[in-house]
């Protein structure tokens, strides 16, 4: 096998198929990338059971063939080779040659037949806004949980009715919801379709197709091989669908009420951070809504202490009440409008702290778009 290709067009190929690699594989041979070289150009793929990627390149093939090289190795020599083309061939013992201006390295290949084969997807798809689906990504998948003893809860939960596409994520204490345009391309149904798709791939999606224009989702397989593919350009990102049933969150979601305080995001979030920084992690913050502002307090170790207070509108009674602060940040970060609204709800069962409802607010008194919800469950006060 040998072929000739950009170094520029060569080397970001490279990182996009290795960046979806685990760290560490128990499995010698899914840390490589597959490497195979035809007339239509030079495809490269990296699979570990889980997520794969694949991208199709321009390159001059003079003698077509399928390698398999260590992913993280070439990955490292790609991005720092001389500006000049590369050309890579397979030496008389097997070897894996590459070359790049007066730059030369001798790789050890991987036996291909190892290797196992990359999901195909034939499923339906439609199409959503790259930026709009990049951005609702990072407004939600921070939300899904990082323990695995619960698989389901470590997704984002994709949603499809009608020509809307929902993102939910939760890890039991909060709650993000998003929704964006859904385009059913190519006359595909409307119908109700869902999967559940591992945070980490998904946010990698995002990071790799914010600025393609438009992504193709398809859902493919059945029973225990589910799968989705996101399409953007020459690139497609797979990923098995992790199994189980997702919470019926969206029930938690109240209707908008007027209890509601209105703050200024930068400058709420900012205080928050200062006056955190006494507190022990994991405790909660204590928050005073009144018609004189938000006021918090903090206690930490050591005597030390913390207080501040911003300006707020607030609509109904006074509030006290203890917030997780960096679930806060979070949700303040991803509100992304100059004012965020904080909904107080209410619950029939009195014993029971009723979550408050973040969202987006576009003036003092104008609600923004509806599009993002998110919801936090308080922590209990001690004193």
């Amino acid at each position: 096998m040998r072929f000739e290709v950009n170094r520029d067009v060569f080397s970001e190929a490279v990182s996009f198929v290795v960046k979806l690699l685990p760290q560490r594989n128990p499995q010698p041979i899914l840390a490589g990338i597959l490497i195979e070289a035809s007339a239509d150009g030079l495809s490269l793929s990296a699979f570990d059971y889980e997520a794969s990627a694949r991208t199709l390149i321009d390159a001059t093939v003079d003698d077509p063939g399928t390698i398999l090289v260590h992913g993280r190795l070439l990955s490292e020599i790609a991005n720092r080779l001389p500006n000049a083309p590369v050309t890579v061939r397979v030496d008389d013992d097997g070897g894996i040659l590459l070359t790049c201006g007066s730059a030369t390295f001798t790789l050890a290949s991987m036996p291909v037949a190892e290797y196992p084969a990359i999901p195909e997807v034939t499923g339906e798809s439609g199409l959503v806004p790259a930026e709009d689906f990049a951005t609702a990504i990072a407004q939600v998948a921070f939300a899904a949980s990082r323990d695995d003893v619960t698989p389901v809860l470590t997704g984002v939960q994709l949603e499809v009715s009608g020509t809307r596409l929902s993102l939910v994520a939760t890890d039991r204490y909060r709650v993000a919801l998003r929704e964006i345009p859904w385009d059913p391309a190519g006359g595909a149904s409307e119908e109700g379709a869902t999967a559940l798709v591992p945070a980490r791939t998904l946010t990698e999606v995002g990071k790799t197709f914010a600025h393609s224009g438009q992504i193709s989702i398809a859902f493919s397989g059945s029973g225990d091989r589910e799968i989705i593919a996101f399409t953007a350009g020459n690139k497609t990102v797979t990923s098995l669908l992790i199994k189980g049933n997702f919470p019926p969150v969206r029930r938690l979601f109240p209707e908008q009420t007027e209890h509601h305080a209105v703050v200024s995001t930068s400058e709420f979030a900012e205080a928050v951070r200062r006056v955190s920084l006494v507190l022990d992690r994991s405790a909660p913050l204590r928050f005073t809504f009144t018609a004189e502002g938000v006021s918090m307090d903090a206690a930490g170790t050591e005597q030390a202490r913390a207080t501040e207070s911003v300006d707020a509108t607030l609509s109904g009674e006074d509030v006290t009440l203890g917030l997780n602060p960096q679930y806060l940040l979070e949700a303040l970060g991803a509100v992304r409008s100059e004012f965020a609204r904080v909904t107080f709800t209410s619950s029939d069962n009195a014993n029971k702290l009723s979550p408050v409802l973040i969202t987006a607010q576009t003036s003092v008194d104008r609600s923004g778009e509806d599009s993002f919800k998110y919801l936090l469950q308080p922590n209990l006060l001690l004193r």
